[in-house]
């Protein structure tokens, strides 16, 4: 079984990254393919980098058809709805999935990430999916470059947004809103306050779950 892992910002460091993540989680039966938008920007930080890396996605649909499913790693889910509208296998955005899983048995969540200039598209997602449970986006202060890209720094401003969202809005669970942020949100697993959704593990959950029951109808 193969899942495709799409990465909608163009650096291959952080699709090698996603896939390392993706296949600890999927196990050993499972390979995981990852593919780089082959145009775009290095980090998707606002709006207009998201529009473009959906373009992006979309573009590598005929690379993605020999995979039994699709995940769309960045975290505004970038050509998730065009790229289902022309594929006949089960696609998730990392996104989609996180949220699906930090609003079970009715949980308020949070979102915590490093871009403050795609907070109204995070919401937008949030309602999209029927999430009434969404308390909001914290995010980090400083530079998104420069805090996603060392990881130390994005650890330990992520901590402080997620202590925040607890504090501020009593959440129950805190998304890490962000594919390139992978390796911060697993180091945080075992010091969050409260459940921590990773979305790369998100997705992968999602995307077998799909598949299963593709295959049981």
């Amino acid at each position: 079984m193969t899942l495709a892992l799409v990465n909608p910002n163009t650096s291959t460091t952080t699709t090698a990254v996603m896939v390392d993540i993706a296949a600890q989680e999927a196990g050993a039966d499972v390979h995981i393919e990852g593919f780089t938008a082959p145009f775009g920007a290095p980090l998707i930080t606002g709006p207009d980098a998201l529009d473009h890396a959906a373009e992006a996605v979309v573009a590598l649909a005929p690379e993605l058809s020999r995979a039994d499913a699709v995940i769309v790693a960045a975290f505004g889910d970038p050509g998730l709805s065009q790229l289902r509208s022309v594929m006949d296998v089960p696609v998730t955005g990392i996104a989609e999935a996180a949220m699906a899983e930090a609003a079970a048995v009715g949980r308020r969540f949070a979102v915590a990430t490093t871009t403050p200039d795609l907070v109204s598209r995070i919401s937008e997602t949030a309602r999209k999916f029927g999430h009434h449970g969404f308390a909001g986006t914290w995010t980090t202060t400083g530079d998104p470059v420069a805090v996603t890209t060392d990881p130390d720094a994005a650890t330990s401003a992520l901590m402080e947004a997620i202590l925040a969202a607890v504090r501020d809005a009593q959440v129950d669970a805190v998304v890490i809103g962000g594919g390139p942020l992978a390796v911060a949100a697993r180091a945080l697993v075992n010091t969050s306050p409260v459940p921590l959704i990773e979305p790369v593990p998100a997705a992968v959950r999602l995307s077998l779950s799909r598949i299963r029951e593709g295959a049981d109808q």
